[in-house]
């Protein structure tokens, strides 16, 4: 297995950075990777204005993916997302988040893991459900920070992209240039207070190239369903894109007519928010796979 060490850092996907190394497909690659906060915060009284925000939302890599030409799809297999810090960091701050109008003063919180849960104020234990917060590759045009997420992938902060699950990204410069951060301990949808449990970890995936193929991206799938995901200003537009990915998929791969494609979504599908606190929001809509197995989109 080939290991990547989050000694490897870049803050935006670009096709400027240099890559870490060349890798052939379908090779197992483990991603050592920081907290978002670049392992800044050791404890909460560790001074919220001594921060350095330029590397906030770091990701290791770019790995360049052999054989991956512009035009391709990157098909990446999750094996094993890890948390391997004992104990998570999270912050509440003014004016950041959904309700960052009702704080007035920044908080560091340091959260215990153990035993697979998360011990948080109040005496509250919630079970850790690892998360890939930040993962994409270099766009076409200029770089675009690691803290926004675009059709590129990047900080998307989609709870589905975990451990199993199957993730496509877009081919938008030779070899791809994939790289992967911000893990989450757990998270849940909106990520509202604009932090998850952020933790330091590992990740083991494999990519394959998919040539010759055309999908709404990024999507990703999993055993339960498939998800077309989406990022837009507004977090109305991030919904309408979404399920305009998911009707676009079932029309051009399951042969439905877009009134029938509509109805479906309706009746069998879930439009879900993943995050609404970055540059841009994002959603993801949701069909179960049983319902994609009866239309014969095999992906």
């Amino acid at each position: 297995m080939l290991t990547i060490t989050r000694e490897n850092l870049v803050y935006s996907m670009s096709a400027d950075n240099r890559p870490v190394c060349r890798v052939a497909a379908n090779t197992d690659i483990c991603f050592h990777t920081c907290d978002c906060f670049e392992d800044q915060i050791e404890s909460e009284n560790t001074p919220f204005n001594a921060l350095d925000w330029s590397r906030v939302n770091p990701a290791t890599g770019p790995v360049y993916i052999e054989g991956a030409d512009v035009g391709d799809i990157l098909k990446i297999s999750i094996k094993r997302v890890t948390i391997t810090a004992k104990q998570a960091v999270m912050v509440t701050v003014s004016q950041l988040g959904v309700l960052g109008d009702e704080l007035t003063q920044p908080e560091v919180k340091i959260v215990p893991l153990k035993e697979g849960k998360a011990m948080l104020p109040g005496g509250v234990e919630v079970a850790i459900n690892p998360m890939i917060g930040v993962i994409g590759v270099a766009p076409a045009g200029e770089g675009i920070s690691c803290g926004t997420p675009d059709k590129h992938g990047g900080n998307m902060d989609c709870k589905v992209i975990r451990e199993g699950a199957t993730l496509w990204l877009p081919v938008n410069v030779p070899g791809g240039l994939l790289a992967l951060g911000d893990l989450h301990a757990g998270m849940g949808d909106g990520e509202v207070s604009g932090c998850g449990l952020e933790a330091a970890g590992e990740v083991v995936l494999s990519v394959e190239v998919v040539k010759g193929q055309c999908y709404p991206l990024p999507m990703v799938s999993d055993s339960q369903a498939v998800y077309t995901i989406a990022s837009e200003l507004k977090l109305d537009d991030a919904a309408t894109s979404a399920s305009k990915n998911m009707a676009k998929l079932l029309v051009e791969k399951g042969g439905l007519t877009q009134s029938d494609a509509i109805s479906l979504m309706s009746i069998a599908g879930d439009l879900q928010v993943c995050q609404v606190v970055d540059p841009l929001k994002t959603c993801r809509f949701a069909l179960p796979v049983e319902v994609m197995d009866q239309l014969g989109i095999k992906l």
